[in-house]
């Protein structure tokens, strides 16, 4: 089956709308440009706009160039929401945080779906790409897209499209398959049609709904499987069996085993959360995830195991966590990026905090500014290092020089097997 919308979205040029200029929004407007389209990117914060107005991004993954060739092929940045009003498309990509009760907080949702009910035209494709349990598209995009007296599917069209991206790593928003579910048949055809503009494939599921469990389960099962190895790495650590290296025998089997590895903790905006919003819906529905719930229970407590597992270090030399200064070596939430947000790094340091550590970090890429705001010495990348008794590599960034943190300090925890993995012998590093 064919429908006109989608027809004219797969042949005819046509203008993106983006709502959220973050950390999948940019991109995906960057990418909109790239393939030939228009774009108008809507954003609340008037200084970010003004910002990417000026060739400046805030974005890690999208570098000032590549902003300033999206400004010269038509990416219109702006803080009013009425220019939304030209797009052809509504993609939503907004925050969708855990509120105080790691319940979800629909309140940047709800608000993007206000921006919809004001500005959404007939011919509109309305497709929200946040994070969310199933349900949100059908219950709030739905009603804010016709409640105006639009007729779904045949004046609006309303999807759902989960944002995949990748920070710190070389694939673009263009270059990863999209799964799409409409809210019907004739709206998941639409924004088929619109997505395969963008990207290189589009799988189509047969509900809003089931873009949306897709999602989620793509990060629970990650969330899953890393609670399993970092409960064995504590097993093995029990029985004075190498963890790292268990791993690395399994993973030599070329069938039914894929990898994962223990480390402080799960971080950033989609492990430790996503995997809640479908706890949160399933107790809606009075369903138990048992396998969630013992995950997020082994997660949550591996910084306060690593911080124990410091300690244990420490009076290994001699000397207690109070008083001792400690080197916290990398706090962003994954190698080579620059956001910490989510971070497990600072679980572990604010542990150390409470038992009397004196702690300093070292991170190239999160930067000097950012540590400092939160409460934290910057020690720089050429510092003299032999001051600390003890340094715990949080993050493996490949700008790190561990070599040189071996060689100053006196004892390293590696809770993420970068020095096996870089092939650096040194008898001071202790793994997780």
């Amino acid at each position: 089956m064919t429908h006109p919308r989608a027809a004219a979205f797969r042949d005819e040029h046509w203008t993106a709308g983006v709502i959220g200029l973050g950390y999948v929004g940019l991109p995906l407007a960057v990418t909109a440009t790239q393939k030939g389209l228009s774009c108008i990117g809507f954003d609340i914060d008037p200084a970010t706009v003004d910002a990417l107005l000026a060739g400046h991004s805030h974005i890690g993954d999208v570098t000032d160039v590549e902003l300033k060739e999206a400004l010269a092929r038509g990416f219109t940045p702006t803080a009013d929401p009425e220019l939304l009003g030209q797009a052809d498309t509504l993609f939503i990509a907004v925050p969708s945080p855990l509120g105080r009760n790691r319940q979800p907080d629909m309140s940047y949702i709800e608000a993007a779906a206000e921006t919809v009910r004001r500005v959404v035209r007939p011919g509109q494709l309305v497709s929200l790409e946040s994070t969310t349990y199933p349900g949100t598209t059908d219950d709030i995009l739905v009603p804010a897209a016709t409640d105006g007296g639009l007729v779904l599917d045949s004046d609006v069209f309303v999807a759902f499209s989960p944002e995949r991206v990748d920070p710190g790593n070389k694939r673009s928003t263009g270059e990863i398959p999209k799964v799409v579910g409409g809210v019907t048949e004739v709206s998941g055809l639409v924004a088929e049609a619109a997505y395969s503009r963008i990207v290189p494939s589009v799988h189509m599921v047969g509900s809003a709904k089931a873009a949306e469990m897709a999602k989620l389960l793509e990060n629970t099962y990650r969330a899953v499987n890393i609670g399993l190895v970092n409960e064995l790495a504590q097993l093995s650590h029990e029985l004075g069996i190498n963890v790292w290296e268990v791993i690395d025998a399994a993973d030599t089997k070329p069938f039914g085993f894929q990898a994962f590895y223990p480390g402080p903790g799960v971080g950033g905006h989609c492990i430790p959360l996503d995997p809640q919003f479908l706890a949160w819906r399933a107790r809606e529905a009075k369903f138990a995830t048992r396998f969630i719930d013992l995950a997020e229970q082994v997660n949550t407590t591996m910084p306060n195991y690593t911080a124990d597992r410091i300690a244990e270090m420490l009076n290994g030399l001699g000397k207690p966590v109070f008083g001792s200064r400690i080197l916290g070596v990398g706090v962003a939430y994954k190698p080579n990026v620059a956001d910490d947000r989510e971070s497990p790094a600072y679980d572990v340091l604010r542990e150390l905090v409470g038992r009397g550590g004196r702690i300093s970090i070292l991170d190239p890429l999160v930067g000097d500014a950012r540590l400092r705001s939160a409460g934290y010495e910057a020690v720089a990348e050429d510092a003299d290092l032999s001051g600390f008794d003890l340094a715990v590599v949080l993050t493996d960034h490949d700008a790190l020089d561990l070599e040189a943190v071996a060689a100053q300090v006196p004892a390293v925890f590696d809770t993420r097997g970068a020095y096996r993995r870089r092939g650096i012998v040194a008898d001071n590093v202790t793994s997780l």
